[in-house]
């Protein structure tokens, strides 16, 4: 995630929506969001970015049918209160969750969050632990981490919606290669082995 703008104190939500309808309608690539009172850019996805997403749809539509892994033009308000915006790569809910919500809709319904790193220089800040911070002040179940850069998954449960709380009470690792358990409400078992292709 490319950082536009520092700290955006006096940037109100329905200001950053106004300038993120602006932004998208002047270019396809600009995927704006409003994370801790920052302005960023969630970015292009590469290819192999978008694989690891279509497996991952894969293995969700094939165990748990009655859900949809929804990707990343669908919007969710975060943090505390709702007052941020999060583009997540992926968000796991059941189908027809989203209908009639809009671009920015809200978490509840959300089972499971999905961010795949990218290889810039925001990357720390923003998808291992802005994003995951958000999510569980939101109150979403689970996030689910692939970082290509550090070769493993991150699996957080337990959220303290507290916005001052720890974010997830729980998280859990595993190299990319090894089997590991998204926990409820997901409940389905992931063989990260095919993640081996993807690794730069």
């Amino acid at each position: 995630m490319t950082v536009m703008a520092e700290r955006m104190s006096q940037v109100t939500v329905e200001e950053f929506e106004k300038i993120a309808k602006f932004a998208a309608a002047e270019s396809d690539a600009v995927r704006l969001e409003f994370i801790d009172g920052r302005i960023g850019d969630s970015g292009v996805p590469d290819g192999d970015h978008n694989e690891i997403w279509m497996w991952l749809q894969g293995v969700c539509m094939q165990h748990r049918p009655e859900l949809g892994l929804y990707g990343g033009d669908q919007g969710l308000k975060v943090d505390s209160y709702r007052n941020g915006r999060a583009r997540p790569d992926g968000s796991l809910a059941p189908c027809g969750n989203f209908a009639g919500q809009g671009e920015w809709a809200d978490p509840d319904g959300v089972l499971m969050t999905v961010e795949i790193t990218s290889y810039d220089r925001d990357t720390d800040r923003c998808d291992r632990k802005e994003k995951p911070a958000a999510y569980a002040a939101a109150g979403i179940p689970v996030c689910l981490l692939v970082d290509r850069e550090a070769g493993a998954v991150t699996v957080f449960s337990s959220p303290d919606p507290d916005p001052q709380g720890v974010g997830y009470r729980d998280s859990h690792t595993a190299k990319f290669g090894e089997v590991l358990m998204l926990p409820d409400p997901v409940g389905i078992e992931l063989d990260t082995e095919v993640l081996t292709n993807y690794v730069r």
